[in-house]
């Protein structure tokens, strides 16, 4: 469990004065440091971050100083699940009379560091990340502003001790793996995403698992890692398609990946699912309007994005969260998969 932030006189914690008299500087520019101005000289900022780390320095009377936002930060913007991410934030933000505000940074694996001052300056009520992972001194400085920040994390598995938001990648991959089994497929291909995202291997994971329950030796021959794009699925579709012996159904690891899959099958002349079954995953809204509608992994994405706000609001009124909330993952059957040809 996490407590909510507390004061640092509440805490015996090292003082505003304290800092400026053992960074040498004056109480103005330590407090400069800490609302992210930019005219602080550079070695002055580092020394002062350093002192504020080192005794674990967490402001007080935030709501005096916080502004009424939530910031919701993405590495990718345009991706196709970032709408239902945002509708997720937004929705709960309003109730609290917040408004949301959007940035672009970094990589899948966590915001760019010039980031941070920028949220020093904006001064949120609470942080919403996209990511898999948040630097330690990310993380310090957060804390040190009494900032709080939430990790939605739809593809990784971040650390144990930042609050966090995910989904059952394990069991989506093993149901995913079942129906297909279920449907009488022994040769199941797998895109998944990635191979330096938990979540790719959490899938994996769950599809070997559903082959081993059922007595199907998984070939790592049908195993590929791809990137959640339609490019990189079409890409390691076909070679999957150009085996000498071929899956009959392909797992990928995104509606994405999945789309990539059905060119793919067009491409090679095969109709789907009569020749060739596909099973995607997220559920996003162009899963259903795919031709054909495409079978896929329902992964609660708004749901996730509300519960990191209703998180946050909680830190900010100091009561004990969850670290790690897990959503369920959950099958939805469309028209891309059927039984293999005899």
């Amino acid at each position: 469990m996490l407590q909510g932030m507390r004061d640092d006189e509440d805490l015996g914690r090292i003082t505003l004065a304290e800092v400026a008299q053992k960074a040498g500087v004056s109480i103005s520019t330590v407090s400069k440091v800490l609302n992210g101005r930019q005219d602080v000289a550079a070695p002055t900022r580092v020394k002062v971050e350093r002192l504020l780390e080192t005794h674990s320095y967490r402001r007080t009377t935030r709501a005096a100083r916080e502004t009424p936002l939530i910031e919701l930060v993405f590495h990718e913007l345009d991706s196709i699940w970032a709408m239902e991410l945002i509708r997720g934030v937004g929705n709960v933000a309003k109730a609290h009379q917040a408004s949301l505000v959007l940035t672009e940074s970094g990589t899948r694996h966590a915001p760019a560091p010039d980031w941070i001052e920028g949220v020093m300056q904006r001064r949120p009520r609470g942080v919403v990340l996209v990511f898999s992972a948040l630097p330690a001194e990310v993380k310090q400085r957060l804390q040190s502003r009494s900032i709080p920040f939430v990790i939605v994390d739809p593809a990784g598995d971040p650390d144990p001790d930042v609050p966090s938001v995910g989904s059952a990648n394990w069991n989506g991959g093993r149901v995913a793996t079942r129906h297909l089994v279920e449907l009488g497929h022994r040769r199941i291909g797998i895109i998944t995403g990635p191979d330096d995202m938990l979540c790719s291997h959490a899938r994996l994971d769950g599809y070997r698992s559903a082959l081993g329950m059922a007595g199907i030796e998984a070939d790592p021959a049908l195993v590929r890692y791809g990137d959640f794009h339609v490019e990189g699925g079409f890409e390691r579709a076909l070679e999957l398609l150009d085996l000498p012996e071929p899956p009959t159904a392909i797992f990928a690891g995104s509606d994405l990946q999945a789309l990539g899959v059905l060119e793919a099958a067009r491409v090679r002349g095969l109709r789907v699912p009569q020749d060739l079954s596909v099973v995607g995953y997220d559920d996003v809204p162009v899963a259903r309007w795919s031709s054909p509608a495409l079978t896929t992994v329902h992964q609660p994405l708004r749901e996730m994005a509300e519960e990191a706000v209703q998180m946050i609001m909680r830190l900010r009124d100091q009561e004990p969260v969850t670290t790690r909330l897990e959503l369920a993952t959950s099958l939805v059957v469309r028209k891309s998969t059927a039984a293999p040809a005899s």
